[in-house]
């Protein structure tokens, strides 16, 4: 069995390893930490070789024995600001003398089986110890009396070191954190491409690849959620990298809140990554006896491009950051009556819909908002969780008994982070928003954002989601969040606190969370923030499933699912099948397309069933029915990214059992091309030597022919086409 962590304590060197990938640290002049490589396996290394050391004009002599030695050009694992190195620093502490000064150096280790869980933060976590090993690096201020304390964690069977920081405070005078990333590397070179996931709202994950630069690039968020706009990924790439070849360097962040990834490259070619919390807006207040810990980072490395990377990601984040009791379980195909009804819905209007959704072949109706309180539009009501007797005469527990009486399970949409102006609550508890007194309330979509930094609004949170949820049989819940932070301040907080807020509003929500999940293990969680807006994997450690996108366009929803799969796998993604013209961009796609884009992940529908017409029954019957065939394939099987929707008008992708014994191709074409060349999907996950049946078709093809040759598309005159072939393995 492979050791994955070893000692070498004649070099100074920690040397963290797998089968495939290693990671080295180095302890320069007994003090400094160094790092010396991330990458592909090596089994023997002369550490002198590594580092190289010479004096530069205007980089500080660090070491008055050593005029080469300098912090600004050593390769370090997480670097201070204003002692030598005039890179970004990991992390800022103001100290009570108002200075930024400090002095971290290596005091301890500790190499042991398993991975710790963070306190109060999701992470990713292992069954049993064996499965990864843990080193704890103790590094010292003794000025300040500050333990800072680096975690790495190293996988046995997938390529991923998970990185964390905490700062332990043992001495007598409180500081103040101004930074703390989770994790920082040094590369010795910067020919790279970045990669990172942009967009906005009903536009989340789109691709952007490009060169490095001199200087910095990053992206952040400062909404009080991980947003829309930026994922809290990104990766670095070698230039010729692909989808299956070439170096990829992946890092997610296990948080829902602000963050920042930044590259620096300085003159000398190095490049720097980092990525954690956003220190825009932020503080921490350390008081002494106290201790504060960093968000978790993913890194991933992969020999095999992006496409390796993403099966690393995917893997990791559906074992062993997902949990509960649909972790390992396809998802139940929903109904969602948004688009049916909106806020005008009555219960026998609901009752209709849902038997037709229940003659469908559709297993969970879910109700959307509109429910609760005098809500009949987006102006009122959130807070006033107490079902709406007018439309509902026998509250959510007759509708739930009478959709079970069709054969389908009860799922609920609640905000509960939010409050309405106009509400009860808000009437009683004035002071529970997050506000700075006297000054203006912003409003977004009429409400405003509990604050739950605040242990009273949690708790209240907790028991009155606790009633809701036992009000009835309620077997999924969609939790959504429609609006960002404004006046991110606290009641509760003092003044020195008050940039706390962000976080410790993310604390509160991760605590509810884990409250409610415990108390009710039987309820399929799905987060939404507006669509996308918080698609992290600091969510999925509570929910095993995300709203993707607010945009069910088919074509809009292949880009979006496409750049979503870079990090997340298919079973994290809701995906419904919706009316057009589409609401978003008032397109109109074949119902098949919407069909085909939706069962790329976890198939839904949210639509006006009851103006369905016979023929488009039969077609969602029959949709239904494939899917049911090849679910386990899209949750559980291998991506493979084949076309890339980013670079043209064709679209493919497709999902391979680790056995090899069976595969599904989604093929998606937008608009048609006169007079078109032939197209051949070159696939892959299959095995070379054995024979493949296409789709039941009586002709058997050789894996070798269906990866090397490809499968032939057919020419097809029209717009916003697509196919689905179920590629299974035959014995002889």
């Amino acid at each position: 069995m492979v050791i994955p962590i070893e000692w070498k304590e004649q070099d100074g060197v920690f040397h963290l390893y797998n089968q495939r990938v290693s990671y080295l640290i180095q302890i320069v002049h007994g003090k400094y930490l160094a790092h010396l490589y991330w990458g592909k396996r090596v089994h023997t290394i002369q550490p002198n070789s590594i580092l190289s050391f010479k004096g530069r004009a205007f980089s500080p002599m660090t070491e008055s024995k050593d005029p080469s030695f300098s912090l600004d050009t050593l390769p370090q694992e997480y670097p201070a600001f204003g002692n030598g190195d005039f890179r970004s620093p990991a992390y800022q502490i103001k100290t009570n003398d108002g200075t930024t000064i400090t002095g971290f150096n290596y005091d301890s280790h500790e190499i042991f089986q398993g991975k710790p869980q963070l306190k109060g933060l999701p992470a990713a976590y292992v069954e049993e110890d064996h499965e990864a090993e843990t080193l704890v690096i103790t590094m010292v201020d003794s000025k300040l009396g500050i333990g800072l304390h680096l975690y790495y964690t190293i996988y046995r069977e997938l390529d991923v070191i998970a990185r964390s920081a905490s700062f332990e405070h043992l001495g007598s005078n409180e500081v103040e954190i101004h930074k703390c990333m989770s994790m920082s590397v040094d590369f010795h070179h910067s020919d790279w491409d970045w990669l990172h996931l942009h967009g906005t709202w009903a536009r989340e994950r789109y691709i952007e690849r490009k060169p490095l630069i001199h200087g910095k690039q990053s992206i952040s968020s400062a909404r009080g959620a991980s947003s829309h706009q930026h994922n809290p990924f990104f990766a670095l790439l070698s230039e010729n990298a692909t989808e299956e070849y070439g170096e990829t360097y992946g890092v997610s962040l296990v948080y829902s809140g602000n963050f920042q990834a930044s590259i620096e490259v300085d003159s000398f070619e190095t490049t720097r990554l980092s990525i954690g919390i956003n220190p825009f807006h932020f503080s921490w207040l350390l008081k002494p006896g106290e201790t504060f810990q960093t968000p978790e980072a993913l890194m991933v490395y992969s020999a095999d491009g992006l496409g390796g990377m993403s099966r690393t990601f995917h893997r990791l984040l559906r074992t062993r950051l997902c949990r509960g009791m649909y972790r390992d379980k396809t998802r139940p195909i929903l109904f969602n009556n948004w688009e049916a009804t909106r806020f005008d819905f009555t219960e026998n209007k609901l009752k209709d819909l849902a038997v037709i959704a229940a003659n469908l072949g559709i297993e969970l109706f879910v109700l959307d908002d509109g429910w609760f309180g005098h809500r009949n539009n987006a102006k009122s009501s959130l807070g006033d969780w107490v079902a709406d007797r007018k439309k509902l005469p026998q509250g959510l527990n007759g509708l739930a008994e009478y959709i079970q009486s069709k054969g389908m399970k009860f799922g609920l949409w609640v905000e509960p982070e939010m409050v309405s102006p106009d509400s009860d609550l808000y009437r009683k508890h004035p002071d529970w928003c997050l506000h700075v007194p006297g000054r203006g309330r912003t409003l977004s979509r009429n409400q405003l954002v509990l604050d739950l930094s605040r242990e009273d609004v949690c708790n209240w949170l907790i028991d009155t989601f606790t009633k809701v949820f036992n009000s009835a049989s309620i077997s999924y819940v969609k939790w959504d969040m429609n609006r960002n932070m404004t006046e991110a301040a606290s009641a509760k907080l003092p003044p020195e606190r008050q940039k706390e807020t962000a976080h410790r509003y993310m604390l509160g929500i991760y605590r509810v969370l884990e409250t409610l999940m415990k108390r009710f293990p039987k309820i399929l969680f799905e987060s939404c923030s507006g669509g996308g807006g918080r698609f992290d994997p600091g969510m999925l450690y509570y929910m095993p499933q995300t709203w993707t996108s607010d945009d069910t366009d088919a074509v809009e929803r292949v880009k979006i699912q496409y750049g979503t799969s870079m990090v997340y796998p298919a079973i994290t993604m809701g995906a419904h099948v919706s009316d057009v013209p589409n609401h978003q961009v008032g397109r109109i796609t074949p119902l098949q397309m919407r069909c085909h884009v939706a069962m790329a992940a976890n198939l839904g529908f949210e639509m006006n069933l009851a103006r369905l017409n016979k023929k488009e029954k039969m077609i969602i019957k029959r949709e239904i029915g494939f899917y049911r065939q090849i679910m386990d394939l899209v949750c559980f099987g291998d991506l493979y990214r084949l076309l890339d929707p980013f670079k043209g008008t064709d679209s493919a992708i497709m999902y391979a059992a680790s056995d090899q014994t069976r595969a599904v191709v989604f093929y998606y074409k937008t608009l048609a091309m006169p007079n078109p060349p032939f197209l051949r999907l070159k696939l892959r996950g299959l095995n070379s030597l054995a024979k493949y049946q296409i789709n039941n078709d009586e002709r058997l093809y050789l894996g070798d022919e269906l990866m090397k040759i490809g499968l032939t598309i057919p020419l097809v005159k029209s717009d916003f086409f697509s196919k689905v072939y179920l590629i299974q393995q035959m014995v002889d």
